[in-house]
């Protein structure tokens, strides 16, 4: 299966089908404290990379800028692959990669363009759709029942991408667009990172996106390849820095605790986004945005919790059983 190439049904259910494979030994024990550190410092790293994207603007093509961004990017990676080779990955987890790469690829690609199109605080406010998006393919693909209060979570969360898109009220710019296609693919990919930390290190799981994206991304920039100046390649570098830093910050952060005790913390990121926006690039402060992104946090927040509650009354109940 190519990566880059057209995924049906089937292969995306057969690469996600690791339940041969045994998982890896955790490290150490739950420690939330410890996660909702690294998330804090993730959601920094991907603002501050956001902002150095829209820095640069529209002076070099999306699909050339996200290219650049992951092969300065590898220089990371090129360092620990000696020490990755030990890791012995199964066919399962290796598609399951490759998977991962093409979902990130599409996300990448649209979203290097919605940087250069709209506010930082709309990026982020839309960005927080990503585990909807993630609710609503688990129902109508994988056949996992949308409970009442989840199908509420869901349709507030619409509610508050409505109040930040306004249509009809404003002009909707294809950057719009292009970064709810992109919270699709993101939530995709964030939702295997945390499956592939079963599996493989962190380091593993950082690189291997690395690569495949730098592959994917490949064809694209080629077709669209404009001349860099050496000051546009250090503000790639430091978007590439940036994007590291924040991949392996919110990988530990899978790793350390589950996403109910790290999603709400993401909520940080909004107030950042609007701060930073309003000071460097003079955007004005949106209340729209601000409700809506809100609507939208408060939704993901509660989905989090519910299934957070609704595991340990599984657990218990087999617990119960299993006496």
């Amino acid at each position: 299966m190519p990566l880059g190439g057209a995924l049906g049904t089937d292969d995306f259910m057969n690469a996600l089908n690791t339940d041969s494979v045994p998982p890896r030994p955790p490290a150490n024990d739950q420690r939330p404290l410890v996660a909702v550190i690294w998330m804090i410092l993730s959601g920094l790293c991907f603002i501050s990379l956001t902002a150095t994207v829209k820095h640069l603007g529209t002076s070099i093509p999306a699909a050339e800028s996200a290219f650049l961004r992951y092969v300065l990017g590898l220089v990371f990676v090129l360092p620990m692959l000696a020490t990755l080779r030990q890791e012995k990955l199964s066919p399962a987890v290796l598609r399951l990669f490759v998977v991962r790469g093409a979902m990130h690829t599409l996300a990448v690609l649209l979203w290097f363009y919605a940087m250069t199109r709209i506010s930082l605080a709309e990026i982020t406010a839309m960005g927080y759709l990503q585990p909807i998006f993630v609710s609503i393919g688990a129902a109508l693909f994988l056949g996992e029942a949308l409970r009442a209060r989840r199908l509420l979570a869901i349709v507030a969360a619409i509610v508050g991408a409505l109040i930040v898109l306004r249509p009809g009220l404003r002009e909707i710019d294809n950057g719009h667009l292009a970064m709810l296609a992109a919270a699709m693919f993101l939530g995709t990919s964030n939702l295997i990172a945390k499956r592939l930390t079963a599996f493989a290190s962190p380091s593993m799981v950082v690189a291997m996106m690395g690569i495949t994206v730098t592959v994917g991304l490949a064809p694209m920039a080629a077709a669209v390849w404009v001349p860099v100046t050496q000051v546009q390649l250090a503000w790639l570098m430091l978007a590439a820095t940036f994007a590291t830093m924040g991949h392996y910050a919110m990988t530990f952060a899978f790793a350390a605790a589950p996403i109910t005790v790290i999603q709400p913390v993401t909520a940080l990121q909004l107030v950042w986004s609007v701060t930073l926006g309003a000071v460097a690039f003079g955007e004005p402060v949106d209340a729209y945005v601000i409700a809506g992104g809100s609507l939208i946090i408060a939704a993901v927040v509660f989905i989090a919790l519910r299934e957070h509650q609704l595991r340990r009354a599984q657990a218990r109940s087999a617990a119960a059983l299993s006496q």
